[in-house]
């Protein structure tokens, strides 16, 4: 069984995106099974400790016994020390496996830190992409939130996805008609993700379309196992994983204004790509 850490880059604070607001992502994980028929993975969930010293947990996550780590960066830029960011490098480095992911705008940019992850993450004032800036702009309905901001649809209903370049083994279904994954949970403030320049072992994987614009744009970039560590995904939003964008009835932190949508509710099917999608993942990054 391979020790999965379920983390985000808060405290818990109950009203915000605490690892409660993720119960059925960790529910889930911790239900998969492997080809024998034995449970895959011992799920821990946790908030970070106070922000501002070292994590007991993520700044000595390479000396840990965690094989992934998925990390929900749902801070407002101040959500890793340096010690937790060089420890979860080297964490990689040493052949640990990484889902990264994040929000809008700076939601999460302490990520940015992260070796050869962190670079696959755009953010408004952090590795921010300014010849791209313009395209990033694709929500007219939401003033106070800046690029990027892509809306791919409304919280609780589901956004078509597509795969790029050859099909990678995270977008594979065999229960699809198609073959491939072809449904997320939509959210109207998605961040900007995109392989970095000088990363061979990285690409991008898969793409969602803005309702708004029709713009295309990347959800997930993976990487390989490569000479500088373990594979590894970044994903645009950790909205694709959110109880609330899963089963909106379960509730959001009182600064969600937005109606939500019941997408998810009334279309099955989405919400079954998106465990297939997750397990894919879960399997795929310890392979």
């Amino acid at each position: 069984m391979l020790n999965l850490l379920l983390q985000t880059t808060i405290e818990g604070d109950p009203d915000d995106w605490n690892v409660g607001r993720f119960s059925r992502l960790s529910s889930f994980l911790s239900a998969l099974r492997d080809k024998d028929g034995q449970l895959a993975f011992r799920v821990t969930a946790r908030n970070r400790t106070q922000r501002g010293a070292p994590d007991p947990v993520l700044s000595h996550l390479h000396e840990s016994d965690v094989d992934q780590l998925w990390l929900l960066a749902v801070d407002g830029g101040d959500g890793l020390t340096a010690e937790d960011c060089a420890s979860i490098s080297r964490f990689r480095q040493l052949g640990g496996a990484l889902m990264v992911t994040r929000d809008h705008m700076d939601l999460g940019s302490s990520i940015c830190n992260l070796g050869g992850v962190g670079a696959a993450h755009h953010f408004h004032s952090r590795n921010c992409e300014p010849d791209k800036a313009r395209h990033c702009v694709d929500n007219p309905f939401a003033a106070n939130i800046s690029w990027p901001n892509y809306h791919s649809g409304a919280n609780g209903d589901f956004q078509r996805v597509r795969p790029v370049g050859d099909i990678h083994a995270v977008m594979r279904d065999e229960e699809s008609p198609t073959g491939i994954v072809q449904y997320l949970p939509s959210h109207p403030h998605e961040g900007a993700v995109s392989a970095p320049p000088d990363d061979s072992s990285a690409r991008v994987v898969m793409e969602g379309e803005s309702s708004v614009s029709g713009r295309r744009f990347n959800l997930a970039v993976a990487f390989e196992r490569s000479e500088q560590g373990g594979r590894a995904i970044a994903q645009s939003t950790f909205h694709h994983f959110a109880d609330y964008n899963w089963d909106p009835t379960a509730g959001s932190p009182s600064f969600v204004s937005e109606p939500a949508g019941d997408g998810i509710a009334r279309f099955p099917e989405a919400l079954r790509s998106t465990h297939r999608y997750v397990r894919n993942v879960a399997f795929w990054l310890s392979t």
